[in-house]
Order: structure tokens, then C-alpha cells, then sequence
């Protein structure tokens, strides 16, 4: 028995939409950053691209559970003296919605070049349209 490593140029890339209205927003993004990582697939290759392109859509229907839209809050700093800035994610999701959703999915990709080149595949709209019908993305159901 040989272990197979699968090459980038033998894989085949699939497009699929995720609805996110009235889903929990941790949940969602752990089965984003699987697709996109290729984690369900039986060639994956953890060195190797080997994920799919997803569609993200109703970003900014997403739910959270307990009172995170008012206590959990989002940090940056600007790298000068008194430069933090701080944004409960009430504010944020009324602002940028789709920002919240590639943040979640950001954070469980790996912190290197490869996750880098994996967020590329996530494409994320706050409504229900989205310009990707070219590409037949399938429907996906999020099993929570």
C-alpha cells in the first residue's frame, strides 16, 4: 500500500451556495472552512489546495446565539500610541456583514500562504444575489 498525495492540477474544483439566513454564525463558518480546506473529500491533502469555491449569501441574516450582539466585541489597533479600536458586532453586522462572515471562516483556515490562497475561494453578499450562476454552484444544506 503506497500513500496518495493528490496533485493540484488532477483535482476538480466545485461551487456551492450557502444560505445563511437564521443559521448560527460559529456553526456555519466550521463548515465553510472544511469545504474550502477540501476536508471532506477522500483525496484531501493537507499540503495541497484541494477545497471547493463556496457562495455565501444572506450574510447579513446570520444569528448568534446568547447576548454576543451586544458583548462580543472585534478589536483593531492601528499601530500608533491610543490607536485601538473596538466595534461590538451589533455595529458591525449592521455595517459590513459580510466582513463578520470571512473573519469567522479566516480564523479556522491555516495562517500561512496555503490558508491565504484558500480564503480567495470564499466569496461572500449580504443579500440573497449573488453574480457566480455561471459556474452552477450547487445548493448546500448546513447540517445545523
Amino acid at each position: 500500500m503506497r500513500t496518495y498525495s493528490a496533485k493540484p492540477n488532477e483535482l476538480e474544483k466545485k461551487w456551492y451556495v450557502v444560505d445563511l439566513q437564521d443559521v448560527v454564525l460559529g456553526r456555519a463558518a466550521t463548515q465553510i472552512a472544511t469545504i474550502l480546506r477540501g476536508k471532506h473529500k477522500p483525496s484531501f491533502t493537507p499540503h495541497v489546495d484541494c477545497g471547493d469555491f463556496v457562495v455565501v449569501i444572506n450574510a447579513g441574516k446570520v444569528h448568534v446565539t446568547g447576548k454576543k450582539l451586544s458583548d462580543k466585541i472585534y478589536f483593531n489597533h492601528s499601530q500608533f500610541p491610543g490607536g485601538m479600536k473596538k466595534t461590538p458586532l451589533e455595529e458591525r453586522l449592521e455595517k459590513n456583514p459580510e466582513r463578520i462572515i470571512v473573519d469567522a471562516v479566516k480564523r479556522m483556515l491555516p495562517k500561512n500562504r496555503l490558508g491565504r490562497a484558500l480564503l480567495k475561494k470564499l466569496k461572500v453578499y449580504a443579500t440573497g444575489e449573488h453574480p457566480h450562476q455561471a459556474q452552477k454552484p450547487e445548493a448546500l444544506k448546513l447540517p445545523y
